[in-house]
């Protein structure tokens, strides 16, 4: 379905509340999501996380791509991966074959991936099919054998 992904820090400038921004979104019929940015505590969070379906970890500076994937981030993902089982936590910034087994490792079920896929000469197939090895494995703990059972489902 939908979803809808506010910056946290975007709302110091706004006058309405999280809770208003999160009703409006889902009046418009989306899920939510919120995003914080390296500099941002993942305590910040805390008034939030019951509202969103989704929390988005950057892992570098928004809005510039081909960043270095920041690691020290990865404690916030861990914390709360540890603190709320279920809920999707997407990392952004710097994420590739050699960065995604700290993100997955940490509980993020979800990755965006920019520059590690689309540029020339990257079969992007094979960028892609790693992250999702290591999502599938490190972030939701199936087994080899399980994430082959998968592949084979969807490709039918």
């Amino acid at each position: 379905g939908a979803r809808y992904t506010f910056h946290l820090e975007a709302m110091e400038e706004d006058e309405l509340d999280v809770a208003a921004v999160v009703k409006l979104i889902r009046d418009h019929g989306m899920q939510v999501g919120v995003a914080i940015k390296p500099g941002t505590a993942v305590e910040a969070l805390s008034a939030v996380v019951a509202l969103v379906d989704m929390v988005l970890v950057m892992t570098v500076e928004p809005g510039f791509g081909g960043q270095k994937f920041m690691p020290n981030c990865m404690p916030k993902v861990l914390a709360l991966r540890s603190e709320y089982p279920d809920l999707d936590i997407q990392v952004d910034g710097g994420l590739g074959p050699s960065t995604i087994d700290a993100a997955a490792a940490a509980g993020a079920n979800l990755i965006v991936a920019g520059s590690s896929v689309f540029k020339p000469g990257v079969d992007r197939s094979e960028p892609i099919e790693l992250m999702r090895r290591s999502v599938l494995k490190l972030g939701q703990g199936l087994s080899e054998e399980e994430i082959d059972r998968k592949a084979k489902k969807k490709r039918r």
